[in-house]
């Protein structure tokens, strides 16, 4: 217990820590006065286990009720750490481990189509209760777009659909690519204030399921097509790609790949827009619990490791937005839903679970709050002057589809 709290004096500088050592001794590790906040380690091994691994020994203890929160949630006990880490300068404990952890990272991102397919089910293919009780009436799992940050979910969730189409440009009678369609919000919005035919690609068998049985029932299943289908092995040409929330399980070994199938399936006078989840500091790796919990196989990137393969694909890069606090905001909103249906997830799944996902949503919220993770919205075209010289077209096309669609309708939908 003497190193752990030797690791926690250096650290807290903002805030005040109380730590209860499993023999029940109390030690007060004081910053400034606020946060404060109690955390009790109820054994030895995981004190143990704090000082070789900290961030997956935090989260399993969490999980299995080893290390409590006295006096708060855990998302509080992650911000007070993120805010020292933050201002310490460096984002971990153990950067050894983490330079050793990057030796192996093309092993841990090694995502051919089969393995893909496995990640994909681990996460996507849970009870599709579980997202209707966190995420909107839409199902969109990815970084919300907040105007005013006085939205709901729903609102900041319309309003992303509407800023991706804005950027997209599609047209009437085009063909769109969906690369990671999820549950086909964002594929029938598109073909539906678009008027372009969409197809979507997904390797999740639930997402691709519910996809398609909504479009069934909007009556757009000759306009919008879901099918489950590695990104590789999609065929044809199109006017227009997008890829929302699915680049993130790519792999760094295979971002050559696919901005080289965008490439090839993007036709000479396409838009294509990438949404991803971006670091703002330089490659590392995934963090280790996430990996093993919550994305296995997936890497979120640096803009260095994502530009070098953008220009040798022979696409090129026409704006680049950073939404990062979005997605704090989006994330702060699905924990308040979460917890607010905590008792019918414990039903599904079991306390564990549950308190696996309040570790993995507090984690990621204050990442993106505190800790330099962001959203890179990539626009890319294949020769100058496809889109227009001045960003203000996205703006009148957030205006025209405002007056095409009633959002409250939409939001009912």
């Amino acid at each position: 217990m003497f190193m752990l709290l030797a690791i926690f004096r250096r650290l807290i500088n903002v805030g005040t820590l109380r730590v209860i050592d499993p023999t029940g001794n109390i030690h007060v590790i004081e910053g400034t006065a606020e946060p404060d906040l109690t955390i009790r380690y109820h054994d030895n091994g995981i004190v143990r286990r704090m000082l070789l691994n900290p961030s997956m020994a935090l989260g399993e203890g969490y999980m299995d009720g080893r290390i409590t929160i006295e006096n708060g949630q855990i998302y509080e006990l992650l911000a007070l750490l993120s805010l020292n880490l933050r201002d310490k300068g460096h984002y971990g404990f153990h950067k050894f481990t983490a330079a050793l952890d990057m030796l192996s990272r093309r092993i841990q991102q090694y995502n051919p189509a089969g393995r893909s397919k496995q990640n994909v089910a681990h996460h996507y293919d849970l009870s599709g209760e579980l997202y209707e009780l966190f995420l909107d009436s839409d199902l969109q799992y990815s970084c919300a777009y907040f105007e005013d940050p006085e939205n709901d979910i729903e609102t900041a969730q319309l309003h992303k659909k509407r800023h991706l189409m804005a950027k997209l440009l599609p047209e009437k009678g085009q063909k769109v690519l969906d690369i990671g369609s999820g549950w086909g919000g964002l594929g029938l919005y598109i073909a539906k204030h678009s008027g372009a035919v969409v197809t979507g690609v997904t390797l999740s068998e639930e997402q691709h399921k519910i996809s398609n049985d909504r479009a069934r029932k909007q009556g757009m299943a000759n306009q919008a097509e879901f099918h489950l289908r590695d990104y590789r092995d999609q065929q044809g040409l199109f006017d227009r790609i997008i890829s929302v929330g699915m680049f993130e399980h790519v792999g760094v070994g295979h971002f050559g790949q696919f901005f080289s199938q965008m490439d090839r399936l993007l036709a000479k006078n396409g838009v294509a827009l990438l949404h991803t989840i971006g670091r703002t500091e330089p490659p590392s790796t995934t963090d280790p619990w996430i990996r093993k919990y919550i994305f296995p196989g997936g890497y979120i990137p640096a803009l260095s490791e994502i530009m070098p393969k953008i220009e040798r694909s022979g696409l090129m890069v026409t704006d680049i937005e950073c939404l990062g606090l979005h997605y704090a905001e989006t994330l702060k909103q699905w924990q308040i839903r979460f917890r607010k249906n905590r008792d019918r997830v414990k039903e599904i799944y079991d306390e564990r679970f549950c308190r696996m996902w309040e570790y993995y949503l507090s984690g990621s919220e204050v990442s993106f709050r505190y800790l330099g993770l962001t959203v890179f919205q990539i626009q890319m075209t294949k020769r100058a002057g496809i889109v227009p010289m001045t960003r203000t077209y996205i703006a009148e096309a957030e205006k025209a589809l405002d007056q095409m669609a009633d959002e409250k309708s939409e939001r009912a939908a």
